[in-house]
This record gives structure tokens, sequence and C-alpha cells, in this order.
């Protein structure tokens, strides 16, 4: 796997935003469901708990209130979920075109790699800041799930981008 370390200088190149739209779409839903499959599998945790959780950075602290099934904050915490999702995507799409990260499927892996380890560090060292109760979810199991996340965006977005040459 050859990652061409000497061709990633800056060209202005504009990145397929709807290959970079779809890649975050199903790159949110893998983490969703690793999310779901981690608390209630491994922890034996309440499923329910990361939606009232995501569902408050919408609606509020009320959403914290109770961690039972609630239709419509499973809703919001979807709809939160996905559009995050496809705005993380449209930023790490804006990081490897111009610098020709996706140059090979080992580059463009690693770019995925360090932008889900930076995503990370930034939601729950920085964004925590406003959304607290994110502290309490900070470990190996959630970091694991970004990379991941920066991992199926990148890959999504390489393979998707050839198909569309």
């Amino acid at each position: 796997m050859e990652l061409h370390m000497h061709s990633h200088r800056w060209e202005h190149r504009s990145p397929d935003w709807t290959v970079a739209a779809v890649s975050g779409f199903a790159a949110g839903a893998v983490l969703m469901v690793l999310e779901l499959l981690w608390s209630t599998i491994i922890m034996g945790a309440n499923p329910w708990e990361t939606s009232h959780m995501v569902a408050a950075i919408t609606m509020g602290q009320d959403a914290l209130q109770s961690t039972d099934f609630n239709l419509m904050i499973v809703a919001v915490a979807l709809g939160t979920h996905y559009v995050l999702g496809i705005v993380f995507s449209l930023i790490l799409a804006a990081i490897i075109v111009p610098f020709r990260f996706d140059s090979s499927l080992g580059m463009v892996l690693l770019t995925g790699a360090v932008f889900g380890l930076v995503l990370y560090l930034f939601n729950f060292y920085g964004m925590v800041q406003f959304f607290s109760w994110f502290a309490e979810i900070r470990g190996l199991a959630t970091l694991t799930a970004h990379v991941i996340f920066g991992l199926v965006v990148a890959a999504m977005y390489w393979k998707l981008e050839q198909v569309e040459r």
C-alpha cells in the first residue's frame, strides 16, 4: 500500500459534494449501529440513552430527563446525527480532494482515521463545553467509533468518486 506522500500538495480541485453527502449519510448510519450494538450488547446499557443525548443538541437539556423510548426523541436524534454526519463528511471531502489524499486507498484511509480522531477530540473535549452530557461517554469505544466513521466516510468517498469519474 503505497502512500504517495510526495504528491500531496494543494491543488485547486473541488470535491464531489453529492458523493461526500452520501458517504456521510452512510457512515452516520454505521456509527449509529455501532453505538447501539456497543451500548446494548457489550455495555448492557439502555439503547435509547445515546438518542436522548444526541436529541438534546437540538431540543435542549429537557431531552435528557428520561432515557425511555420516545419516537420524537429518536426522530430528532436520527435527523441530528445524519445532518452532523453529512456536514463532517463534507469537511473531510474538502480536506481530501485539494490535497490529493484520494490518490490511493491507503492514503484516504489514513486521512479518514486521523479525521475521526480529530473529530472525537473536537466533539468530546471541545464541544463538551456546550453539551456537557457527552463527557460521560468519552472513552475508547466512542473514540473507536469515530475513527471507524472517518474510515467509512473516506473509503466510501474514494470508491464512489472513482465511479463518478
